[in-house]
Formats: structure tokens, C-alpha cells, sequence
């Protein structure tokens, strides 16, 4: 329940606070008071688009701020879930700031404006006059009757299942789009992936081929050097392992006269021994290398052919060169696999389809069943409204193709005479008929939906005398939770802006919306009314600005059920 409002600096109001109460109100006031300008701020509540313009002239933002009752009801668990739980009460702020941004807060906790706005839309129920117009509207006419159905699980169940249609029916569309693109380059693919293979690619192997090539290129500077060195070492008596045995022999000579030789000799004999064995590696290197010019073609011709290949695909190595390979490889199992592909998707899409099309089934058996008794309670409802010979009907036909919400297609269709051909509601009925249907409609969705708040703007357009007393009740009848024929138990708040003083007298507390001008700008306020101002203002609905005797004693008379003298 709607417990408090707060408006600061928006539109034409300065600031507002005001409470309200649980049951049945009404917010009265001349035209272009303020009313439309309430609603708006509350709008933003809801997660309505911000507009800087709406701030008040000189002022640097504007703040609306509303307090709920939420002890018992749905809303708790949704706060607790989005880590917001405060106890009994929600608090709603949204502020508009003059550069045009806007910030979002539920009980002081900053949000996204879609988190307020699935919370502002479960707690309050707004009906503007333009919402008349969806009484044309397909979507409104079904979502609806699927309140009333009662039928969200099969629904929620059924949208998940064309998603995964649809899904599916796109990845066909993306195969059968490949396959023509692949089939129409199958040839070139084939081509490259032929001259990829025939090259019998190796990892690491342009590297190897690299050095052979520079070896076998410079092979008798190499074998040169290697003889030379082999000479130097042990090539004739004065090689130096020659030298190095005749000093050791000559350390030997001496080691018993002079210890320490004996030590410098077995060094020498060490010595010896490493660069005997460099001298014949050396030997033995010298004997593997030859120049080969018919090696260093073939080598030359490998690394010209994967030079080529690096050169032709823009690659500059040869594991580069192999993924290109791969992915060539891949393309042409697509290509000849596509068909296996795309028939297996399309049998997935046609069970996917028939699945779709049997919970359908049970979403529509579950609307006309619903349809049936949506027309009882219309007729039942407009009946009392003033409406005897009224007709309402609830067509639901079936589509050719699966939709997001069924298979089924929802028109209303009403007459307000016994005679004639039923049409659809918006193109024959006048202004007051369709109030009288949206009020109902709205009172069925009231005991479906389960609204803590209700606000209506103005719904008794087009309509007056005995017919807006019976509107006033039924409005009466949502607030305390309970009607002649459903019924339901759990009271809720109505709130009604009326220009009607028959809805206005049956209002349990009666607000005025109302201009005043400073000196400066004309700025608007909202009070609520004692027994004695409601009686003016009543007096002045039903006469004008000129209060009769007859008109204070009429509207003393119609709030006589309300308590007030």
C-alpha cells in the first residue's frame, strides 16, 4: 500500500508530502491543477523515461520519494532475493538531476531503473485515459485473458521452448547459408588444401633446412678450416700434440731430481689426451663434410616451395602454413558434411516445432476455457453498469504459425444492443461504454493480479448520474477486496482522480489538488479535505463556482454514506 508521497521540485510542484490511507480514495481538482502532474512524478517511480524539462524552473534537481506498506504481501521476497529487505516498508526515490541524468534508489540502496521499474509496476496499478486505447491492442486483449487463465507456468514453459525454436531455426538458416557459400568455393578449397597436402608440411622443419642449406652452401670453407686445424694438431712431427708428448717426456727426465716435474707431466699427459681426442672429432668432421651440390638443389628447391606457400597465404612460418591446412580441411568435412548437418537440424527444428505446437494446445484449451468465464463476468459487470442489453465475446482463433506468446490470436468483440453484428470493442463503442469496460476488466485483473495500489485517472470519462454511482462502487468493492460475484477476500487501495461528485462522495478520504500563485510563479499543492471542505468542494462539483444551498444540501446528501454531515 501506497503509505506516503514525496514530490520535490517537479513540474509546477514546489514540494508535496502527503500520506495516504488503505480503501477507497479520491483526489479531486479543476482541470490542469496538477493531477496529470502527480502521476507523471509517480511515473518515475516505475521506471518511466526521466526528463530534465520536468524540473522545476531554478532548481537543480528534483527527488520523488514514496513509502509502502509491504508487510505480507510478494514484495518482501523480491527485496530479500535483490539483497533490499528492510523490514515492513519499501522505499521507492528517483532523482532527476538538471544535465538530464537520473539516479534510482530502493530503500537508499542505489538500483538500475529496471529493477525499480519491475518493483514500481508490481505495487502500483496506474490507469491513464490513454490506456482506452488498448482495447485495441492484440497484446493487451491476450496478456489479459492469461491473467485470468491463470495459465503464466504453461506460458513461461511455452516462451521458453519457441526461443529454443527459434534458435534453431536460425542455425539452419546460418548452415544452409554456409553450405551454398561453401559449395559455390568448394573447388578452390579443394585446390588449396590439395597443393597444402602434396607439400607433406613438418613442424620445425624450415628451420633444419635453414641450417643444412647454410652449411651445404659454405662446405668447402668449412672443410678447409677443419683440415687445418687437423694438420695443426697432429698433422706431422711438429703438430702440436708432437710438441706436447716431447715436453712431457722432458718433464719425466727430471721428476727425480725435481718432484714437482712429475706433477706437471701427468698434466701435460692429461692435456694430451683432451686435445687427441678435439684432433680426431676434428679428423672425423672433416671426413663427413663434402660438398654436395645436388643436395643443396634439393634442399634450396624445399625451402623455395615453403617460401612460396608462406608467401601465398601471408604467413611467415610453417605451423602457420599447417593451421591454414587444418582450417581447409574443416571446411571441406563442412562442405561435404552439410547435408547430414542441415537435415539433422531440420528434424530438430520440425520436433522442436511439434512440441511447440502441443503445449499450445494446452495454452489455448486453458484460455478458452478462461474466455468463457471473462464473458460471463463482462456481462455480469457492464450489467450492473448500466449496460442490460450488452453482448461481450472473446474470440481466440488460431494463428497460422506458432507465436511468441502461443498459437493463438484474441479479439474482444462487443455490442451494447440486443441487434447488430458484434465488432470489435474499440471501433464501436463510444467514450463511457469503453470506461465501463476497462473499470471491468481492471476489476477482474484486480483479483487476479493481486495490486496492492490502484490509481485511476479519470476512468468515469464519458459517463455520469446513476452510472458513475455504480463505477463508485465498484470501486468501493476493489478496495475492500470483494465483489458481488467473485467474491474476494484482501482488501487493496483504490485511488480515483474524478471530476465526478458521485465518485468523489464515496470516497473514504478526499484529497484536492489545487494552483496558487506567489509572486513569482504559480505552484501546486495537494491537501486532504475535512468533513466541511468536502462538503464545498462536492457543492462546487455539482454547481459550479457559484455554491448553492441546494447544492451544499445535495452533496451533504451524497456523503451521507461515507460518514460526513
Amino acid at each position: 500500500m501506497l503509505s506516503s508521497l514525496y514530490i520535490q521540485n517537479y513540474a509546477l510542484i514546489e514540494r508535496l508530502d502527503i500520506t495516504f490511507e488503505d480503501g477507497f480514495s479520491v483526489i479531486t481538482g479543476e482541470t490542469g491543477a496538477g493531477k496529470s502532474i502527480m502521476l507523471g512524478a509517480i511515473g518515475l517511480l516505475l521506471g518511466q523515461r526521466a526528463d530534465s524539462k520536468a524540473i522545476r524552473q531554478g532548481a537543480g534537481k528534483c527527488v520523488i520519494e514514496a513509502h509502502f506498506d509491504i508487510k505480507g504481501t510478494p514484495t518482501a521476497l523480491f527485496l530479500h532475493e535483490q539483497g533490499l529487505d528492510d523490514g515492513d516498508e519499501c522505499i521507492l526515490r528517483r532523482e532527476v538531476l538538471a544535465s538530464g541524468k537520473s539516479r534510482a534508489f530502493i530503500n537508499d540502496t542505489p538500483v538500475q531503473l529496471n529493477v525499480m521499474k519491475e518493483l514500481g509496476e508490481s505495487l502500483i496499478d496506474i490507469h491513464s485515459q490513454h490506456q482506452n486505447l488498448l482495447l485495441n491492442n492484440e497484446g493487451f486483449q491476450l496478456n489479459v485473458l492469461d491473467i485470468l487463465a491463470d495459465d503464466m507456468p504453461l506460458l513461461t514453459d511455452y516462451k521458453g521452448c519457441y526461443q529454443a525454436w527459434k534458435r534453431a531455426q536460425t542455425e539452419l538458416q546460418r548452415l544452409r547459408e554456409e553450405a551454398e557459400r561453401n559449395k559455390a568455393d568448394e573447388d578452390y578449397v579443394r585446390f588449396q588444401l590439395t597443393q597444402l597436402q602434396e607439400a607433406h608440411l613438418q613442424a620445425d622443419e624450415q628451420e633444419t633446412l635453414e641450417q643444412e642449406a647454410e652449411m651445404l652452401d659454405h662446405a668447402e670453407d668449412i672443410k678447409t678450416a677443419l683440415y687445418k686445424s687437423s694438420q695443426l694438431l697432429d698433422g706431422d712431427e711438429r703438430s702440436l700434440l708432437m710438441a706436447l708428448k716431447d715436453c712431457q717426456s722432458s718433464l719425466q727426465g727430471i721428476s727425480k731430481v725435481f718432484p714437482v716435474a712429475q706433477e706437471l707431466a701427468d698434466r701435460l699427459d692429461s692435456s694430451y689426451i683432451e686435445l687427441k681426442d678435439i684432433a680426431d672429432e676434428i679428423s672425423a668432421r672433416e671426413e663427413s663434410v663434402e660438398f654436395n651440390p645436388a643436395r643443396l638443389e634439393e634442399v634450396t628447391e624445399r625451402l623455395n616451395t615453403l617460401y612460396t606457400l608462406q608467401k601465398k597465404h601471408h604467413v611467415d612460418s610453417v605451423a602457420a602454413l599447417m593451421e591454414i591446412e587444418a582450417d581447409y580441411q574443416h571446411r571441406l568435412d563442412n562442405i561435404t558434411s552439410s547435408d547430414d548437418q542441415i537435415v539433422e537440424m531440420e528434424r530438430n527444428c520440425e520436433a522442436l516445432r511439434q512440441k511447440l505446437i502441443e503445449m499450445g494446445k494446452k495454452l489455448t484449451k486453458a484460455r478458452e476455457k478462461a474466455a468463457k468465464a471473462v464473458e460471463e463476468r463482462m456481462i455480469f459487470s457492464l450489467q450492473r453498469l448500466g449496460m442490460p442489453n450488452v453482448r461481450f465475446q472473446v474470440v481466440v482463433s488460431s494463428k497460422e504459425e506458432p507465436g511468441q506468446k502461443g498459437l493463438d490470436s484474441v479479439s474482444y468483440l462487443f455490442s451494447a444492443n440486443k441487434s447488430g453484428a458484434l465488432q470489435d470493442i474499440s471501433s464501436v463503442a463510444s467514450g463511457g461504454e469503453i470506461a465501463r469496460v476497462m473499470l471491468s476488466l481492471k476489476e477482474m485483473l484486480a483479483g487476479e493480479a493481486r495490486f496492492n495500489t490502484i490509481i485511476f485517472d479519470e476512468i468515469d470519462t464519458g459517463v455520469s448520474g446513476e452510472i458513475a454511482s455504480r463505477m463508485a462502487s465498484m470501486m468501493e468493492n476493489m478496495a475492500a477486496g470483494s465483489d458481488s460475484e467473485t467474491q474476494l477476500q484482501g482488501g487493496r487501495q483504490v485511488i480515483s482522480i474524478t471530476h465526478l461528485p458521485q465518485i468523489a462522495a464515496r470516497g473514504k478520504v478526499h484529497y484536492k489538488v489545487y494552483k496558487k500563485d506567489n509572486e513569482h510563479e504559480t505552484v501546486s499543492h495537494i491537501k486532504r479535505l475535512t468533513d466541511e471542505e468536502r462538503i464545498e468542494e462536492i457543492a462546487k462539483m455539482l454547481s459550479g463556482d457559484s455554491v448553492t444551498e441546494a447544492a451544499l444540501q445535495n452533496a451533504k446528501e451524497l456523503l451521507k454514506g461515507v460518514g460526513c454531515n
